[in-house]
């Protein structure tokens, strides 16, 4: 590390503005105690979950000064206008799977010769990610998806995660929720987002049942169960399910959610899904006359992809819209007719306190050792997407994008 590195939390740039930080206040005062050499400076924002003076009021250093700063941080994409040649950026930035709308981005930051490290590629040495806000995505997610129904069915109104103060206080509200007594939720998905949904489930204390029990018996008390691959894809000539053959190539599989739609009522989709592997809910599956599911919270989101229903993403402010089996379109969220969609894509800025401190939690104890000192396992450098005018090697795949 250098004598003394100046980082320098920026402003988002994105429209609508994210209220996320990469730091909390503490912990900027923490990074600093714990690197002597580190010091950071808050670019002035209006818009963050913690206000200018919350900094200002734990000694942290506010004010236009990004252009003093070797590190630059933020949350979402920085816009192109935005970026300052030859500084290290840190951003999600949504280049590495040759999105086309993030095309001109990665142009402008080989352009200026600038180094980008994507929290996306923060991995550790079997790919895992290091870093990430799925876990927060599965709360609010989850927490929509009851709001949903209750919204709906007109039998209770929960506040939007994103009016209350922190996790704590929505919390609170999980009281107002009423459900039949022979409610079952299903859920895809075991990773952070998955993990995130269940806290929600433990905090309620509904009840966790096994996938076999959830097809096979009969509850008198609301349970959700969480499906692995496995549980709801298997092979097309009738093998048994192996998950090294799907993950080599999935298109040899067919999907058997069905017998679980058809004693759900609550579907949360949490998975990563492979393009290549077949819908899990295709549009004739709403057709099926034992067909039960009545809202469909997708946190994953892939938009008409895995699941039919999902039209489009949805927004914070209008989260909800409605799907008519019969027609395969968009209609009224409020009829008895429509299955009832929530598709927020970016849930985790609905708790942006809580899920900046959990995120600043882990750049300080697994990113920052590696960035400002020993990195045997070069997690940084086999994040940074391109440095100093080129594609860095893991990522000379983009050539064709970048040009």
């Amino acid at each position: 590390m250098k004598s003394a590195v100046k980082i320098g939390i920026i402003r988002e740039g994105k429209v609508p503005p994210d209220k996320r930080v990469p730091l909390t206040p503490d912990q900027c005062v923490e990074l600093m105690q714990k690197f002597p050499g580190v010091k950071v400076i808050v670019e002035p924002s209006v818009k963050r979950c913690f206000p200018d003076k919350d900094y200002i009021t734990k000694g942290v250093e506010v004010a236009e000064k990004m252009d003093e700063c070797d590190i630059l941080m933020g949350i979402k994409e920085v816009p192109v206008q935005e970026l300052t040649s030859d500084k290290t950026y840190f951003f999600f930035s949504h280049t590495i799977k040759k999105q086309p709308h993030k095309r001109k981005l990665l142009k402008r930051m080989l352009e200026l010769n600038i180094t980008m490290v994507d929290y996306e590629t923060l991995t550790d040495t079997k790919g895992n990610r290091l870093i990430a806000f799925g876990r927060y995505a599965g709360i609010v997610g989850c927490y929509n998806g009851f709001r949903a129904y209750g919204e709906k069915f007109g039998v209770y109104k929960l506040k939007p995660a994103h009016q209350c103060l922190d996790q704590a206080e929505m919390e609170k509200e999980l009281h107002k929720i009423k459900l039949p007594s022979s409610f079952k939720i299903v859920i895809t998905g075991t990773g952070r987002v998955g993990g995130g949904c269940a806290e929600v489930f433990h905090t309620m204390k509904i009840r966790e049942v096994s996938p076999k029990e959830f097809l096979t018996q009969t509850f008198f008390e609301p349970v959700f169960t969480i499906l692995r691959t496995g549980d709801y894809y298997q092979q097309a000539n009738g093998a048994e399910f192996v998950a090294e053959e799907f993950h080599k190539d999935p298109s040899k599989f067919v999907s058997t959610f069905l017998k679980y739609a058809c004693k759900a009522d609550m579907y949360i989709p949490c998975h990563f899904w492979d393009k290549r592997a077949p819908k899990i809910l295709k549009k004739e599956d709403y057709l099926d006359k034992n067909f039960r599911i009545k809202i469909i919270a997708d946190v994953s989101c892939d938009i008409a992809e895995p699941i039919a229903s999902t039209l489009r993403s949805s927004t914070i402010a209008d989260p909800f819209y409605g799907y008519d089996p019969l027609t395969g379109n968009e209609a009224d969220f409020y009829s008895p007719k429509t299955i009832g969609v929530m598709a927020v894509d970016n849930l985790p800025c609905e708790l942006p306190r809580n899920s900046s401190n959990d995120f600043g939690r882990v750049l300080i104890d697994s990113i920052f050792p590696c960035l400002f000192g020993d990195d045997p396992d070069k997690v940084i450098e086999r994040a940074m997407i391109c440095s100093k005018g080129e594609l860095m090697p893991r990522f000379t795949y983009l050539s064709d994008y970048a040009k």
